[in-house]
């Protein structure tokens, strides 16, 4: 019987130190090749530089305003693919007018670096830089969209750089809720180095108008977070019936790009 206990907690020794080393590797899940030039996906769009505090310097695609003072979007995308993923999404912004910053993490798209909580936050303020500073545009006339665990850089970066507005698709209260939901056999509090907070961070926000979306049938993100966030910051949900996180009408279905373009509505 003693040794018994002994290979089980051996093998639970084994199980959690392997989720600790190689957390990061199941949480970000950038895809390698080639990512075309901006301008072949997307009408008007161009391929810049944001330059982060720490020295990297990524790539992203930014589609300016169909008009002057019109808002603009940044988008923080969720935690896997790259930015030739979210080309409808993109495309679906500027053909309402809007101007769009499709972020790019580091890692991710032929990015330098390794993605973390504390380096996409770095990102997020690089986009953040790029349009207040390079294309001077005035905090009030951008809007944030973030997808997922874009959710977490996005309602981060408004605590630092408060916008216009915000749009949370698929938001969760935090990410150890989230991995407490699905294993639920291990100690996720206690192992993750990464938080992302977000409830915490919409507490926080006040006088940012927020949107929320969420699909109804969610095997990622539990609906009931995404309720929760959306109590917090005083709205509720936009549900999309028979919705399935990676589907393609919750990642840029027309119910998402309507949301975002009220969102832009009610700041022009």
């Amino acid at each position: 019987m003693l040794s018994i206990v002994a290979v089980v907690g051996v093998v639970a020794g084994l199980i959690v130190g392997a989720a600790w080393l190689f957390q990061r590797q199941l949480i970000y899940l950038p895809m390698s090749g080639d990512v075309p030039p901006a301008a072949e996906a997307v009408d008007g769009a161009r391929d810049v530089a944001l330059r982060t505090a720490d020295g990297l310097e990524l790539s992203a695609w930014y589609i300016p305003a169909a008009e002057p003072g019109a808002p603009v979007v940044l988008v923080a995308p969720g935690n896997a693919g790259n930015r030739s993923h979210r080309t409808p999404l993109a495309r679906g912004f500027a053909e309402d007018g809007l101007g769009v910053l499709l972020l790019e993490y580091r890692g991710y798209g032929g990015n330098p670096g390794s993605p973390s909580e504390t380096g996409l936050a770095a990102d997020a303020d690089a986009a953040y830089a790029f349009l207040t500073e390079v294309e001077n545009l005035p905090p009030e006339q951008l809007i944030y969209f973030g997808e997922s665990l874009g959710a977490g850089v996005v309602t981060a970066l408004a605590t630092r750089h408060q916008p216009a507005a915000m749009v949370l698709r698929s938001p969760f209260t935090s990410l150890a809720d989230v991995g407490a939901r699905h294993y639920p056999f291990l100690p996720v509090r206690a192992l993750l180095k990464d938080q992302y907070p977000v409830l915490e961070n919409v507490a926080e926000l006040r006088g940012v108008p927020v949107t929320v979306i969420a699909g109804s049938r969610d095997s990622i993100v539990p609906l009931d977070q995404s309720h929760t966030v959306a109590e917090a910051a005083g709205t509720t949900v936009i549900e999309i019936p028979d919705a399935d996180h990676n589907d393609a009408i919750l990642n840029y279905g027309p119910e998402v790009v309507s949301a975002v373009s009220d969102a832009a509505a009610n700041v022009r």
